[in-house]
């Protein structure tokens, strides 16, 4: 019978546990010899047994504990997944525990080294900023500085801007921060795989809302650590344009005009192609969206009917385009403000909700769009003059 049976040794050679973790595992009652000599005292396994001793071992190595790794050894299949899902979001749980806890004492160290800031946000926080601005970042290569995302740190969080000249998305992340503020300005390939990042720890179930990201910034080099994968960048050497002077105010001298937007209403029209109005510039002809801003709660879509013919349209192609919009009716209460119909739905799409707020200064400032539960995420749209 013995030499029918594997020693301690080879069992141990064929499944990667140590001998001395065999024979714990046989007094936890975990893996038991098929058969134990009488006199010399020596362990003997059979075949049947490397099996599961592989997945002891497996289970070993991913620190499941003792118990539940007796009971997958005994459990049907099913049970092994189950155990092993419960194990898991024990890990991520733990993990997510220790990176909050890693951010809590460098909060309790002195000052880091100078030129390096870092800072801790959650994943969801920093999804919904990235999808807050993408839409706007620039394409033209002749403006090189608009072809990212900037990335504005300051002691109270993390700001993103992007901008193409004719719109620009702003969104804010609340996250803690170590070290002086910062500006980076990151390739927009380096934003779309730093947001895949993103997703994938979401769906390997994470938990984007508790899991955290820690940036590292220093000098023109980033560094990304989001679930324990780390992505490197280097910053685009431009600098970004001051962007301040186009945020819409607030307070007193805020916008004279704040309509609430039924978005799903506005993106279906919208998209299903009108009603818009027809202008000509250099030979070309450009279709343009008209809002008509009324008293509160009214906000509708104008054509063509609606308004004068008029060939006074900007280059769209033109940094800032010449903002205009005309009065309507006796008492002058609809502003009318012309702008680009595709802008608009990428704002609206990028804003997400179903309740938006639209803001108007004046005929000659940007259209803003905001979100009214999230002040820190807008987007404003340079009008054209109709």
């Amino acid at each position: 019978m013995d030499s029918d049976l594997r020693s301690i040794g080879e069992l141990a050679r064929a499944s990667g546990l140590t001998v001395s973790a065999l024979r714990f595992y046989d007094a936890a009652g975990v893996l038991v010899p098929a058969w134990v000599d009488p006199v010399t005292g020596y362990r003997r396994y059979t075949d049947d047994q490397v099996a599961p001793a592989r997945l002891v071992a497996g289970l070993r190595r991913v620190g499941m504990p003792v118990a539940e790794i007796a009971q997958a050894v005994r459990a049907e299949p099913a049970l092994v997944h189950r155990l092993l899902d419960t194990h898991l979001r024990r890990l991520e749980q733990g993990l997510a525990d220790a990176r909050r806890e890693v951010s809590r004492l460098r909060s309790l160290l002195p000052a880091d080294q100078p030129g390096i800031t870092r800072l801790t946000l959650t994943g969801a926080a920093l999804a919904a900023a990235v999808d807050a601005v993408r839409f706007a970042v620039g394409t033209d290569p002749t403006v090189p500085a608009l072809t990212g995302v900037l990335f504005d740190v300051t002691d109270s969080g993390l700001e993103l801007v992007a901008t193409d000249r004719h719109r620009l998305a702003v969104a804010t992340a609340e996250a803690t921060v170590h070290g002086p503020a910062v500006r980076t300005l990151l390739p927009l390939d380096t934003v779309d795989a730093l947001r895949h990042l993103l997703d994938a720890s979401a769906s390997a179930g994470a938990g984007a809302d508790r899991a955290l990201v820690e940036l590292t910034v220093s000098g023109s080099s980033l560094v990304a650590d989001v679930a324990g994968h780390e992505l490197r960048a280097t910053a685009l050497p431009y600098d970004f344009p001051d962007y301040h002077a186009l945020l819409p105010r607030s307070g007193a001298a805020g916008p004279t005009r704040r309509v609430p937007v039924d978005a799903e209403w506005l993106v279906t029209a919208l998209r299903a192609g009108g009603p818009t109005i027809v202008r000509e510039y250099a030979g070309r002809s450009w279709p343009v969206t008209v809002l008509g801003l009324g008293p509160p709660d009214r906000l509708r879509l104008l054509g063509s009917d609606d308004l004068p013919d008029s060939d006074d349209l900007p280059d769209p192609d033109r940094p800032g385009l010449a903002a205009g919009a005309d009065r309507a009716g006796a008492d002058g209460t609809e502003l009318r403000v012309g702008v680009n119909g595709e802008y608009l739905l990428d704002a609206l799409d990028a804003a997400g909700g179903r309740h938006l707020t639209l803001e108007l200064d004046s005929p000659l400032t940007p259209l803003t769009i905001r979100r009214p539960d999230d002040e820190g995420a807008f987007s404003i749209l340079m009008p054209i003059r109709l």
